[in-house]
């Protein structure tokens, strides 16, 4: 699956929050500047969902055309120019109501905001965003707070992806490759040099042979994007992520694709310590992007 190709679909969960506002926001951003449409989607507690309300008939009834009335205000905040379609589910969770709407619209990734207590321009992962990062096939893009701040002029301005030195990226350079010709945007290939070192390591001999290897696998994935991309190559170094992270530059438009754990099970997310790490420090999107995919990029 090549992620968010010209006419695709982005699903957005929405809800009627500063966070839910944030991921549509991008989201609206995201579709116009990849020319997909744009499906907002609110989640209501399905049948085998806890939740302290009274189970009867005329909640359930209360609860959807309240959603309703709230995606209508969620429809009227997107420009003009992207279209988008309204949905309203029922699941046992948000993140299961989310992928089964990704999976009935061969959806390209599902757009979610940050959790309760992020602070604006900073990350923060809930329970939704978790089960999603460990059962969604499909791209998942990680919303921080405020980006509702970001005009949608802004588009798509840089496409970073974070490269580390194990094998795998193939996926993550195709989606990489992907965004960048539907939004034009220019890339940036980004590796860290290692970091928290161990006390009494020989910090020299291991940047120095970390060094070589980074710049022979950042050369590697240059060598598989056309010639004609416009590719950045950086290496971030500092004492610690933190450190190195702090040390770049950061776009208004900005994305940041990174790819799923060696752990995570084939053609699924599961966010790995470096990865989680950046997530803390990175003020602009994260796309995860699942480490496997199908032959021919159809799953």
């Amino acid at each position: 699956m090549s992620t968010l190709p010209a006419g695709r679909r982005v699903v957005v969960g929405y809800s009627a929050t500063k966070a839910g506002r944030d991921a549509l926001a991008f989201a609206a951003r995201l579709a116009r500047a990849t020319g997909a449409v744009l499906d907002v989607t609110v989640i209501l507690p399905g049948g085998g969902r806890s939740v302290i309300t009274p189970h009867d008939p005329s909640y359930t009834e209360y609860l959807r055309e309240q959603a309703q009335r709230w995606i209508a205000k969620a429809i009227d905040r997107v420009p003009g120019d992207v279209t988008a379609h309204a949905h309203v589910r029922q699941a046992d969770s948000f993140a299961e109501g989310l992928i089964e709407v990704a999976d009935a619209l061969d959806a390209r990734c599902i757009v979610v905001g940050a959790a309760d207590g992020a602070s604006r321009g900073q990350h923060r992962l809930g329970a939704t965003t978790s089960e999603l990062l460990h059962s969604s096939d499909v791209p998942v893009v990680l919303v921080p707070r405020g980006a509702r701040k970001i005009p949608a002029s802004a588009g798509i301005s840089r496409v970073t992806v974070g490269i580390g030195v194990r094998p795998g990226a193939d996926a993550l350079l195709t989606d990489t490759r992907s965004l960048a010709d539907a939004t034009g945007a220019p890339i940036r290939l980004l590796s860290l040099l290692p970091v928290d070192v161990p006390v009494g390591a020989d910090t020299g001999t291991i940047r120095l042979a970390a060094t070589t290897e980074i710049a022979e696998v950042l050369a590697a994935a240059r060598a598989t994007l056309p010639d004609d991309l416009d590719a950045e190559v950086v290496t971030a170094e500092g004492e610690t992520i933190d450190d190195a992270l702090a040390r770049l530059d950061w776009q208004a438009g900005e994305v940041l694709l990174v790819g799923s754990s060696r752990l995570a099970q084939p053609k699924r997310l599961f966010l790995g310590s470096t990865a989680a790490k950046m997530l803390r420090r990175v003020p602009v999107p994260v796309i995860v992007v699942p480490r496997t995919r199908t032959i021919g990029g159809v799953r």
